[in-house]
């Protein structure tokens, strides 16, 4: 949702969206708030780091040079602006404008397994001006169709994950011209949320494993430039826009703030407060002991899964018996209505793809009846 995902803002009125959960209110309602929101989606925010180190070093060397401080700590200030100002000048051509070389397209992993596949995966938040080519187009937009079949969908309202080559405004990605956007019906239905997680991570595997670089954004779009972008395919009466997924081929060239944000933001939980042996996620299961173990690496690929802001808000029930695992139960840690369902999704779609692999055969379904626990319940896998 960026690494990782969520709802596309909202631009209209007092209509916020679930990107403004945790953040107070008077802070939400700040002109400062509304200044950040101004850059975001004109495009500048991300390009605003190196300006504001430049703008705070010529301040503090005023001030040293005023207080009369030694002529070697002003000087210092002033060369660490000059070089905050070219670092700000090398993102803007690099990134802003696009004066780079041509880079390679990244390579195909053909040779590694889907565990390795998963597992190399990242939210590329630059991506290169070269189109993507015929044959990956053709390759991404025939795993879009298989995955949104309605017979592929846990729920009976149709999802939808519409191709658009335009520029949309989103944030921190830059470069991006070529988008999934994920629609589920206006109508509210938490099971269409799950699926649209489910179909485009699906989507987003086979992408990685074609070379082709993938970002989930959600509170990073802005609605309005979405549904121009889409025309006559989007009715704000009966249709809702979830989330955007970029693709394209990933560029080395990247922001200062957003190089950043990827360094600090690639973290997650451990396994033992992921997984969990009871409905009320107090038991961690041990991953590495029978009759758990036999699952392996798909643990890991739902532990390093995207979601909004990493905030990793889904957890897995694992019932087992003596023998073998025969049900997992996900469920959400918030009673978030798009993120966290959208999360539950992309574990779902991970967990479905790495049994298939294992060669163990089960399948995904919502329960008639909801299992009672400490979680928000999403969605389930059964084995056989």
């Amino acid at each position: 949702m960026s690494n990782d995902q969520g709802l596309v803002r909202h631009v209209s009125g007092s209509n916020h969206t679930e990107a403004a959960e945790g953040i107070s209110g008077w802070l939400r309602h700040s002109p400062l708030w509304r200044i950040k929101l101004r850059l975001q989606f004109t495009g500048w925010l991300q390009y605003m780091a190196p300006l504001l180190g430049v703008a705070t070093l010529l301040l503090l060397g005023a001030a040293s040079a005023l207080l009369r401080a030694p002529r070697g700590v002003v000087a210092l200030l002033l060369v660490l602006a000059g070089l905050s100002l070219a670092v700000g000048a090398f993102d803007l051509a690099t990134s802003k404008l696009g004066w780079r070389p041509q880079e390679a397209h990244p390579p195909v992993l053909g040779g590694i397994d889907v565990f390795d596949v998963m597992r190399a995966r990242r939210s590329t938040r630059s991506f290169q001006a070269t189109d993507l080519t015929d044959e990956d187009r053709a390759g991404l937009l025939a795993e879009v169709e298989a995955v949104t079949r309605q017979e592929a969908l846990l729920g009976a309202e149709r999802i939808r994950l519409e191709y658009v080559a335009t520029r949309l405004t989103v944030w921190p990605v830059v470069g991006a011209h070529e988008f999934l956007v994920a629609i589920a019906p206006r109508a509210y239905s938490r099971t269409a949320i799950v699926d649209v997680g489910r179909a485009l991570q699906h989507v987003v595997t086979a992408a990685t494993r074609r070379g082709i670089s993938t970002c989930w954004i959600g509170p990073g779009a802005d609605q309005t430039s979405v549904a121009a972008a889409l025309g006559d395919r989007f009715d704000a009466e009966r249709d809702h826009v979830v989330c955007v997924c970029a693709v394209g081929y990933r560029s080395r060239f990247l922001p200062t703030l957003v190089r950043w944000m990827n360094h600090h933001m690639h973290q997650r939980l451990a396994l033992d407060g992921l997984f969990f042996a009871d409905p009320g996620l107090t038991v961690p299961v041990d991953t590495g002991e029978a009759p758990f173990a036999e699952l392996g690496r798909s643990y890991e690929a739902c532990q390093w899964s995207p979601s909004s802001y990493n905030g990793q808000t889904t957890r897995a029930v694992v019932v087992a018996d003596e023998s073998s695992v025969r049900r997992v139960d996900f469920v959400a840690t918030t009673p978030s209505r798009f993120y966290a369902p959208v999360a539950l999704g992309i574990w779902l779609a991970n967990w479905e793809t790495c049994c298939s692999a294992l060669g163990i055969v089960g399948s995904a379904v919502v329960l008639d009846e909801p299992p009672d626990g400490a979680g928000y319940y999403g969605a389930s896998w059964l084995r056989g």
